[in-house]
């Protein structure tokens, strides 16, 4: 650090600034030690420093599983940010049958300095109850009053979707849900219950999937008199367009379908898919922003919200799956 410090005719103290991320640096004066460390190959020392300050700058992230496209995109997102802010990310698992006390047991053991819980894993944190002293922030789970939560506002995005869908003529709309235990599916189920009722139509027992899009052409069969369909993630519409088009049924001219998450392939879809875009950077990045300021001792509130519960618009992205075409 010393040799830093000369090399960027700067004080030890400047220098030890900079490696801890103090804001109180000129930006010219970081960029020249900086400049200094790169020159010289110093590299801060993370378990040295772990020891003086009694932080990791690791972050854990909970999940239930990988396999579902917005758990896979979340972590990229969440990488993403934390990499950002100069944090790392250790993953682990909690599903139902393991429950999440051991996931947590498991990020105690790597001194993570808080934990970011994702999408269904997030019903097991609730059930649990506590999770001890460790900074937690759940995303997309029902608001409580002793968590900090960040979500999609999942039900006004399924309420534009369904009543998009009945603008464009649809006596009702069908909806092929998520799985019962998933909290964004239950949103998302409810918005779409809520434009029904405000549109005074009939409500459709719902078809249940499992977010993947073999269960969305499943659903086709039990669908088949539907006119317009919701489906509550793009990959469950990807499938429903298939078997739609096995039944030989036309997308949208017979029957018209709106998914949820715009994926990047849903403008490749055939036909490209009318879907309600979720911002997942923006919701990792919220969550980062919040989980370093609990372990950093800012409180369950920051200066960027003033709730422990934090919610983040969706947009409805339409495109021809829902719309016929010209002359149709």
């Amino acid at each position: 650090m010393a040799d830093v410090a000369a090399h960027a005719g700067v004080s030890a103290q400047t220098v030890s600034r900079v490696v801890n991320g103090s804001p109180r640096v000129d930006p010219q004066t970081r960029a020249r030690v900086e400049e200094a460390m790169a020159a010289l190959g110093y590299r801060i020392h993370r378990a040295a420093q772990a020891l003086r300050t009694g932080r990791t700058r690791t972050i854990g992230l909970v999940v239930s599983t990988l396999a579902t496209v917005g758990n896979s995109r979340m972590l990229q997102a969440v990488c993403a940010a934390a990499e950002a802010r100069d944090y790392a990310i250790v993953v682990v698992t909690a599903t139902a049958d393991s429950g999440i006390r051991p996931a947590f047991s498991r990020l105690h053991d790597r001194a993570v300095d808080g934990a970011i819980v994702l999408n269904e894993a997030t019903r097991l944190v609730q059930l649990a109850g506590t999770t001890g002293d460790m900074p937690l922030v759940v995303v997309d789970a029902e608001p409580a009053a002793h968590l900090v939560t960040v979500q999609t506002d999942h039900a006004d995005g399924a309420r534009t979707a369904t009543a998009h869908l009945l603008a464009g003529g649809a006596a009702t709309v069908h909806h092929l849900a998520g799985p019962a235990d998933s909290f964004a599916a239950a949103e998302r189920e409810r918005g779409w219950r809520a434009a029904l009722a405000e549109a005074g139509a009939v409500v459709p027992e719902p078809v249940r999937g499992d977010w993947g899009s073999r269960s969305g052409a499943a659903a086709a069969v039990l669908l088949g008199d539907a006119t317009a369909v919701f489906a509550a993630n793009d990959q469950m519409a990807l499938g429903l367009l298939h078997g739609f088009a096995d039944l030989g049924r036309r997308v949208p001219n017979d029957v018209a379908v709106v998914g949820f998450d715009d994926v990047p392939e849903a403008v490749d879809y055939l036909p490209p898919l009318t879907t309600v875009r979720q911002d997942f950077d923006a919701l990792a990045e919220r969550a980062v922003s919040r989980l370093i300021d609990l372990a950093e001792g800012a409180g369950p509130r920051d200066a960027a919200s003033d709730s422990l519960a934090e919610v983040l618009g969706a947009e409805l992205i339409v495109r021809d799956s829902s719309r016929p075409a010209p002359g149709a």
